[in-house]
């Protein structure tokens, strides 16, 4: 099933109200972008997703293997850097805490299943993004 998301522009800053049809939430730019910094910046969004994903990972996994955990804590960060054809390189560093009662072995499979998750492969993966056409 394709996944779908709905945005609304407002005229104030760069809010924007984005929806999958039953959930939103609210995305801007930052004011020293001339926006109202009301909510995440797009980049932060695309950082969120992947550490969502990695969390919820780490979670399922644990059910699956009835391994007792937590809280589940990741820090996650980006360095965007301008290739000289225009073109970005982006570098995304993550930390993880995995709380509970766990030995090293486990944390480090549940680490590792994280940063093989789902968005984590979508993101490495080939994109074909095709230009938008006039929405009716």
């Amino acid at each position: 099933m394709a996944t779908e998301i709905n945005i609304k522009n407002t005229p104030t800053g760069y809010q924007s109200i984005i929806s999958n049809g039953r959930h939103s939430i609210v995305g801007d730019e930052p004011l020293k972008a001339k926006g109202t910094d009301l909510g995440m910046s797009p980049t932060e969004l695309v950082l969120a997703g992947i550490s969502m994903c990695k969390v919820a990972t780490i979670r399922n996994v644990a059910r699956r293997k009835n391994i007792n955990i937590r809280d589940v804590d990741a820090e996650l960060s980006q360095v965007v850097k301008r290739n000289t054809d225009g073109s970005f390189t982006t570098e995304i560093n993550s930390a993880i805490k995995i709380e509970g009662d766990i030995s090293e072995e486990e944390k480090t499979m549940l680490i590792s299943e994280a940063d093989n998750c789902y968005v984590t492969r979508l993101v490495r993966g080939e994109w074909i993004i095709n230009d938008s056409s006039t929405l009716a």
